[in-house]
């Protein structure tokens, strides 16, 4: 039986090879309908993209390299899962790897493009300085996610940390908190995420007219989890610190403060509300199910795929900086207002 090529699908179609590449590949300026016509064609045929023709033709790998700091962390494991099938409904597979937020780790993934195994890479950098990262990233496309500035030459894609902070301590306003908390940035040197969550979180404040309390700063470990963020909340439970609303800088930090809240005789959302950060799938099983700031993550790795693609396909104009959505995910910790 003679395999299917992309010829036969594009006489099928009646359109162009590269009109069914771009189709295959998922390339977004391809109109819905042309989209539809030549799935139609790929459907009847029963075509199956040839990886090793394709690498042979294009001198491209089909492999992409996507680098998140942690992957212990429940948000970076669930989005390389998001990643993943994006880029496979674009032809493409993950090489994953994880930096350790460090800056030796992070140069290591960039050096990797050396070895030629990836075509391009998408990376969520927390070490390396803009000057740094614009040293190296020249040879291979690379998008960068995350709030962390960036060289004005590079792609990158973030949510709006401010807007989505000052929404969720919004939202506790509205529900009547007026001693509300931020738990869980860390100790000694703000990260660049913490810094723009913190700053959203004083506007509401501003916007509701309450006073902005250092105290209710409640801060972890420079690499804190769940457990540090309990016990960094209820040390300051012990040591006096009265609240009726939290926003967490994460899920992690969220589901340390429903436990020191429960230690504390506090209960959740009838003494304090709490909102989280992430959505992670975890968030529906605590007690109380949490409340979360959601990052749209389809959209942020199509976009940040859109972006790399674009690379591979030549563009040459400078870099692109994209905003995507979120939304509150309305749990019990925090619930949605009637």
């Amino acid at each position: 039986m003679n395999r299917v090529t992309l010829q036969d699908v594009a006489d099928r179609a009646g359109v162009s090879m590269k009109t069914v590449s771009n189709v295959v590949r998922g390339y977004r300026h391809v109109s819905p309908g042309m989209r539809e016509r030549v799935q139609a064609a790929i459907d009847a045929l029963g075509y199956r993209p040839n990886r090793t023709g394709r690498s042979l033709a294009t001198g491209r790998s089909s492999m992409l390299g996507l680098a998140f700091p942690d992957l212990r962390r429940p948000y970076f494991a669930e989005l390389a899962h998001v990643f993943a099938r994006v880029a496979e409904a674009r032809g493409y597979r993950l090489l994953l790897a994880e930096t350790g937020a460090t800056a030796d780790g992070e140069r290591s993934v960039l050096h990797d493009r050396e070895a030629g195994i990836m075509d391009g890479m998408v990376m969520q950098p927390q070490a390396l300085a803009a000057r740094d990262l614009d040293a190296v990233r020249h040879g291979m496309p690379i998008v960068f996610l995350g709030e962390d500035p960036q060289p004005a030459g590079a792609d990158q894609v973030a949510i709006d940390n401010v807007a989505a902070a000052r929404e969720a301590v919004g939202h506790l306003v509205r529900l009547g908190r007026r001693r509300i908390g931020f738990l869980g940035h860390e100790a000694d040197h703000l990260s660049w995420t913490s810094t723009l969550r913190i700053e959203g979180y004083h506007a509401a404040l501003d916007d509701a007219v309450l006073p902005a309390d250092p105290a209710l700063l409640v801060p972890r470990r420079q690499d804190g989890d769940a457990r540090d963020a309990e016990e960094a909340l209820s040390a300051a439970l012990d040591a006096g610190l009265e609240l009726d609303g939290l926003l967490c800088r994460d899920d992690l930090a969220a589901i340390g403060a429903l436990r020191a809240l429960r230690r504390h005789g506090l209960d959740v959302p009838a003494d304090v509300a709490v909102i989280g950060w992430d959505a992670i799938e975890l968030g529906a099983s605590t007690a109380p199910s949490l409340t979360s700031v959601a990052p749209d993550t389809r959209a942020l790795a199509e976009r940040a795929l859109d972006l790399l693609l674009d690379r591979l396909d030549g563009l040459d104009e400078p870099g692109r900086h994209v905003t995507v959505g979120h939304t509150i995910l309305f749990r019990e910790s925090a619930p949605e207002l009637r």
